[in-house]
């Protein structure tokens, strides 16, 4: 630890973990870049090496990895309180946005402009998620071995339907055996950020696995109540699929919204592939994690019985999507602390976060067929098939827009958002 440095009070650390959320728009890669500039350049709370070994960790747990992480963080500094006021912080901005917008969305989406500011949306979103994938393929596939695992990942899950866990765990084991990159002991020795010198005891290890039991309970105990007294009804079916979806999406909110897209459209019914990206939109203008859209799809599932059970539904989405962080931060961070220095341990993280690069390039292709053509079939694999001929030349025009500011422009995602919104409600006029 530097001298010249007092370590921050649990106080001031809110502070900052409140700003990180106000300030988290533009998805995981924007998310990631505001922490790094905060928590590693400005504040200097951590080193290069243990913030990129905290991301890989949760790059690797199913569930959104931001707010893993500044969960993560939040645990390191000041033990299970700080875990979670730092992961609660980070989601309570968005999920009081979504579910304003989520009412406003099913009481006035019908109404002209507003499905022409969505439709607006949607080309952000893509140039967004399609940003996404370059930034974390420029960090993340630094060897031919990491651009290699990208490509099967891509391969594997677009073309072929292999499952997401499969490809992690293939990922996982190839990282195992072949990488050999990862912190150094002097790496670690070398740390000046103030968190260098933070050591879990054993009453900190103690403390935090009883935490760990407690969030299991308070995510599991609901579940249970709900399918036991309504077993048939739409709340059932929220709290068992997003629980289990809590369970199964590795990488992150991107890798989540395949199956999501998928199921809650094609099996429930819950909301149509043109709803999923209005929500996605949804997401993407407001702070806090991208797998926050999960509450919109929770909200348009409940809406069917009314609005009362929509915003029931809603937050239930959101309970069972975020409780489980907590138990798997509160559960593995521990081991994670004692592990950072072993090498064939960040070599499975980074081959996996080269998988989940592969995935996300798979999303990205979804959004782009949905959003730019009007019919849309499906291959055996659940591979998305365009109709070539009904291609939307008002929306891919404006896509190619959106790509232009945001990969070429360099334009903000608050920007970029705003021009494509004004850009729809023009089209709309014309």
């Amino acid at each position: 630890m530097r001298m010249s440095d007092k370590f921050p009070t649990l106080g001031e650390a809110t502070r900052v973990w409140a700003k990180i959320a106000a300030l988290s728009f533009g998805g995981p890669a924007g998310q990631m870049a505001v922490m790094h500039r905060i928590l590693v350049d400005e504040k200097r709370w951590l080193g290069e090496q243990r913030f990129l070994h905290a991301l890989n960790f949760c790059m690797l747990l199913p569930g959104p990895e931001a707010q893993q992480l500044v969960t993560y963080v939040g645990w390191l500094m000041h033990g299970v309180r700080g875990g979670l006021i730092a992961g609660l912080l980070f989601i309570l901005p968005g999920m009081l946005s979504i579910l304003a917008l989520s009412v406003v969305y099913v009481l006035y989406g019908d109404v002209a402009w507003v499905s022409a500011v969505f439709f607006g949306l949607k080309a952000a979103v893509l140039a967004i998620v399609v940003q996404a994938v370059i930034r974390l393929a420029g960090r993340a596939l630094k060897t031919w071995l990491m651009r290699g695992l990208a490509v099967a990942s891509f391969v594997g899950i677009f073309a072929l339907g292999l499952p997401f866990p499969l490809i992690i765990l293939a990922a996982a084991l190839v990282g195992w055996i072949a990488v050999r990159g990862g912190a150094s002991e002097e790496e670690a020795l070398a740390d000046t950020s103030l968190l260098a010198d933070i050591e879990v005891t054993p009453e900190r290890k103690s403390a935090t696995f009883r935490a760990g039991w407690a969030a299991l309970a308070a995510w599991l105990v609901p579940v249970l109540a709900i399918v036991l007294l309504a077993p048939e009804s739409v709340l059932s079916e929220i709290a068992t699929f997003f629980s289990t979806l809590a369970m199964m999406t590795f990488g992150g909110a991107y890798a989540a919204l395949a199956w999501v897209a998928q199921d809650g459209v094609g099996v429930y019914g819950w909301l149509t592939a043109s709803q999923m990206v209005d929500g996605l939109g949804l997401a993407e203008t407001t702070p806090g994690p991208l797998i926050m859209v999960l509450q919109f799809v929770g909200f348009l599932a409940g809406y069917r019985e009314g609005l009362s059970v929509a915003i029931i539904g809603a937050l239930l989405t959101t309970w069972v999507t975020f409780a489980p962080c907590f138990v798997w931060i509160f559960f593995g961070a521990p081991f994670m602390e004692r592990l950072r220095t072993n090498r064939r341990l960040q070599g499975a993280l980074k081959a996996v976060t080269s998988a989940v690069v592969g995935v996300i390039m798979n999303i990205a292709i979804w959004f782009a067929v949905h959003v730019i053509w009007a019919e849309v079939g499906v291959s055996r694999t659940g591979m998305p098939v365009p109709d070539l001929s009904s291609i939307k030349w008002d929306a891919a025009a404006l896509c190619v827009l959106a790509g232009v500011m945001v990969l070429g422009l360099k334009w903000g995602i608050g920007r970029v958002l705003l021009v494509c919104a004004a850009c729809g409600l023009a089209l709309s006029m014309v």
